[in-house]
């Protein structure tokens, strides 16, 4: 196994603390003053719209040491279980307000684990959005799952009410790892899991592999992913653990000497990428794999490939409909969050209220900023000055971030043609810092993000 290690240019940037670019703007500058205004976009959907719809279920049957998603342990299923009746009554209350469109073309289940709930609840809740938001035909219904937790019962559950994509939840095989964040969840349990799943129907199989997590090194990060292709799912993600314990506060039970520096966390970015490359995988933006005839790699290929808040995907749908608390949703007039604690989200519901927290209306110069940032994300390159004079603006409208990233690309992040701006494979994995070259309201939120590797 070999890899490259970091060049003393790509070390300065990677230390730099930076969004993700799941949207731009990113949450960050969403704002209560707004979510006023939002509830009205619901109405304002268009007969020729496609939906996507988000559902955010915020418990786990345990608590990840690593996690820094919006979620908390229930101790016993009632907790849950009025949790599922208000959210089947926030489905109806949206599904009201939305005005016409042309049918659901995605649903996604994150959270927390969406298999925290019951098989029943979750075949009720599935049903009921079905039949709320009418499935297009080849309609892609995807949920996020805990492997460790997730039973014979679940699976047939999902598989019955037409559940065709599912992403789960690996992060690494190492149980000496697995140990110390406090998810345990031995390979075989995984392949019985990835075999049942298949079994039911699910077509589309999504690993989450992660490195940077405590206890890892190049060596076990690359084994993680050579079992993982044993498994052969369709796509895998690879993810940087962001420790950031005065947000997150049970990540203190992770001790800050057992985790990598800088150089080791590339290193073990560069194991996995060899274990998955070598095995066939075609590199997708980021940080996503992809077998070669996957719907994602072809998306890449023809240049349709999306960001939004579930990272990469080919889903063209142009209204993101948010359901569950902290879920973030995306209309034309801009961006909309669910309030976050499940009580103040249960008590707005209660009142027959839309739950909204934050929302963000974006204008023209956003739209600008988010499609070059969204095309050097997707694309590896973008043609600043043809996507200004698309959106109306002049040519040179983005003169002075074009001459910005003349200093990356010193540093080898980059290069520049004219107004066209591609990034080399060898800074693939910091493409983040390029792309905050055409971000406007980073200076504010900085300190906020996780470092670029």
């Amino acid at each position: 196994m070999t890899s490259s290690v970091l060049t003393p240019a790509q070390r300065q940037h990677a230390e730099r603390n930076l969004p993700r670019y799941t949207s731009y703007p990113t949450a960050l500058a969403f704002d209560e003053a707004q979510a006023s205004q939002a509830r009205d976009w619901f109405a304002l959907t268009r007969a020729q719209d496609r939906l996507s719809v988000y559902v955010h279920v915020p418990f786990c049957r345990r608590l990840c040491w690593y996690c820094g998603c919006h979620t908390s342990i229930a101790h016993t299923y009632e907790r849950v279980g009025t949790f599922f009746e208000t959210l089947m009554r926030e489905v109806d209350l949206v599904a009201a307000r939305l005005g016409e469109h042309d049918g659901l073309a995605h649903l996604h289940f994150g959270g927390g684990s969406p298999n925290a709930l019951s098989p029943e609840d979750f075949a009720a809740l599935v049903t009921r959005l079905k039949t709320v938001f009418r499935p297009r035909p080849g309609a892609e219904i995807a949920a996020e799952l805990d492997p460790g937790m997730l039973s014979e019962a679940f699976v047939d559950a999902a598989g019955a009410v037409g559940v065709n994509r599912v992403s789960l939840g690996v992060q690494t095989f190492d149980p000496t790892v697995q140990a110390l964040v406090n998810r345990i969840q031995p390979y075989d349990h995984v392949a019985r899991a990835t075999e049942r799943l298949r079994a039911v129907g699910v077509k589309g199989l999504n690993f989450d592999l992660m490195y940077g997590l405590p206890g890892q090194t190049p060596e076990n990060v690359h084994e993680s992913a050579r079992l993982a292709v044993q498994l052969r799912p369709d796509r895998v993600a690879v993810f940087g653990y962001a420790h950031v314990p005065w947000m997150k506060k049970h990540q203190t039970m992770i001790r800050e000497a057992d985790l990598a520096d800088l150089d080791g966390r590339w290193a073990q970015a560069e194991a996995a990428d060899a274990a998955l490359t070598e095995a066939g995988y075609v590199r997708i933006g980021l940080d996503h794999y992809a077998l070669p005839d996957d719907a994602l790699t072809r998306a890449a290929v023809e240049g349709r490939l999306r960001r939004n808040f579930q990272g990469y995907t080919d889903d063209p749908a142009p209204v993101l409909v948010p359901i569950g608390p902290s879920s973030i949703g995306q209309f034309r007039e801009g961006f909309v969050q669910n309030l976050v604690p499940t009580d103040q989200w249960s008590t707005a519901i209660a009142y027959g209220q839309l739950p909204l927290h934050r929302a963000l209306i974006v204008d023209a110069e956003d739209r600008l900023r988010a499609s070059v940032i969204e095309r050097l994300m997707c694309d590896m390159a973008v043609d600043v000055a043809a996507v200004c004079r698309d959106q109306g603006f002049a040519e040179d409208h983005l003169a002075a971030e074009l001459s910005a990233t003349d200093a990356l690309q010193l540093a080898g992040l980059c290069a520049r043609d004219g107004a066209v701006v591609s990034i080399p494979e060898p800074a693939r994995r910091l493409m983040r810092v390029v792309a905050a070259a055409f971000d406007a309201r980073l200076p504010a939120a900085a300190t906020r993000h996780a470092k670029a590797v």
